[in-house]
């Protein structure tokens, strides 16, 4: 009896320590089988498991669910981006998250961390293209709306001088712009969009939560209006004008007009 009792025990326990393990969120480096994304957002909720760690079947709402869980990003912030992507495949309502390079899609040029189309691989994280933002606002630790824009600027400048098929429209400036404020916003809480450089660089080169380095989630959800202030502070230091009048319309994965 008693060691029955005992091997229940330890039963439990490991079941209990499992959980705690599930329920932390802890980060774990994709393996071989998993596919990643060109978003180092969405990498970072599979890498702590606040998506499907696979990277595979993920639907609208999961995206809704794990960005409020792991970043307190409200749905209205993402909606349309979230819905888009499921044109990246043919699944009705899930995609996976490499297909989301599908140029011109939600993938765009003048990236701060990917290259562009044209230029090679625009799925995975390139040290060179970061090294715009990472050495970005020198002689402080941290980020700001004004040093977004900077960056913004001289990226796009890189692709219109390396890139002759660069696309450069409003579309891709807006969804530039809320990058920006999305990284600015997720870790720092204020309106202001001063943010510790070491946290924005954790957060883009190893796709991770800075959990151990002090950050903390937000306590006020991230909203489209709640960015307003810092998305407009990083367009004026962004200097931008349209290459192009319009952009390709991409509505499926070999479907372009």
């Amino acid at each position: 009896m008693a060691l029955s009792i005992l091997s229940g025990f330890l039963v439990a326990l490991s079941i209990s320590q499992c959980a705690a393990l599930y329920d932390s969120h802890e980060w774990i480096a994709p393996t071989a089988s998993d596919v990643r994304s060109p978003c180092p957002g969405l990498n970072t909720l599979a890498n702590h498991g606040y998506l499907p760690r696979s990277g595979m079947n993920i639907s609208v709402t999961d995206i809704l669910d794990a960005a409020v869980a792991g970043f307190n990003i409200g749905p209205d912030a993402i909606i349309q981006a979230a819905k888009v992507g499921l044109l990246s495949g043919d699944a009705p309502t899930t995609m996976n998250l490499d297909a989301l390079k599908l140029h011109n899609l939600v993938e765009h040029d003048a990236s701060i961390s990917r290259n562009d189309f044209a230029l090679g691989d625009n799925l995975h994280f390139n040290e060179t293209v970061f090294s715009t933002l990472a050495n970005a606002n020198p002689g402080v630790d941290f980020y700001n709306g004004t040093s977004a824009g900077q960056v913004m600027q001289a990226r796009l400048a890189d692709s219109l001088a390396r890139n002759v098929n660069v696309t450069n429209t409003h579309k891709e400036f807006a969804v530039r712009t809320r990058e920006s404020a999305f990284y600015l916003s997720i870790f720092n809480d204020t309106r202001t969009g001063v943010t510790p450089k070491n946290f924005v660089q954790i957060f883009f080169r190893e796709e991770r939560l800075p959990i151990a380095e002090g950050w903390t989630r937000p306590e006020t959800t991230i909203t489209a209006d709640s960015m307003v202030p810092v998305e407009r502070i990083i367009q004026s230091a962004a200097m931008w004008t349209a290459t192009q009048p319009c952009e390709p319309l991409v509505i499926g994965p070999t479907i372009t007009i």
